[in-house]
């Protein structure tokens, strides 16, 4: 029997990296947007945020989607929670307003959707929906945003 105790010591992963691409100067600041995945992303996992305008978002829409319009978040998944998660500036904006709700927090609400979406969550069933949206309230609360599902949409001016 050793005389001196000795401490187990869990191995320790590597952080999550994310890097971040601003195409359009209005968008939050890299920092704000890290912040965000980080708060979603699991360790060691490798990520791309990619924030850019309509015409972008348009192209990757319909070259991987089969939809020609642009879209507020689309989400590459590379496996094991790693891959790149694209924003689409204008139609945030846009979406934000007609919401009644923060850019910033719509921001973080998309940001946090798409790096779930990267490890592997989905909404195509309304049980997978529902697990979720789950999610996303419970990561958003921390920090520091109201349930994104409770807003109260406002129709544009006609």
């Amino acid at each position: 029997m050793p005389t001196s105790a000795r401490r187990r010591t869990r191995a320790r992963r590597p952080p999550a990296s994310i890097a971040v691409q601003r195409r359009v100067a209005a968008a939050p600041s890299a920092r704000l947007l890290r912040r965000y995945a980080l708060a979603a992303a699991p360790a060691g996992c490798r990520i791309t945020l990619r924030v850019v305008g309509a015409a972008e978002a348009r192209r990757l829409n319909r070259r991987f989607r089969s939809k020609a319009r642009p879209t507020n978040v689309l989400a590459f998944a590379y496996g094991r929670g790693h891959g790149d998660v694209v924003l689409c500036h204008p139609v945030i904006r846009k979406e934000s307003a007609q919401q009644g709700k923060s850019r910033r927090a719509h921001y973080a609400h998309l940001v946090v959707h798409g790096v779930l979406h990267l490890r592997g969550y989905d909404h195509a069933r309304a049980r997978d929906a529902a697990r979720m949206e789950r999610a996303e309230i419970r990561i958003l609360r921390r920090l520091g945003f109201a349930n994104p599902y409770a807003v109260k949409w406002r129709l544009p001016p006609q």
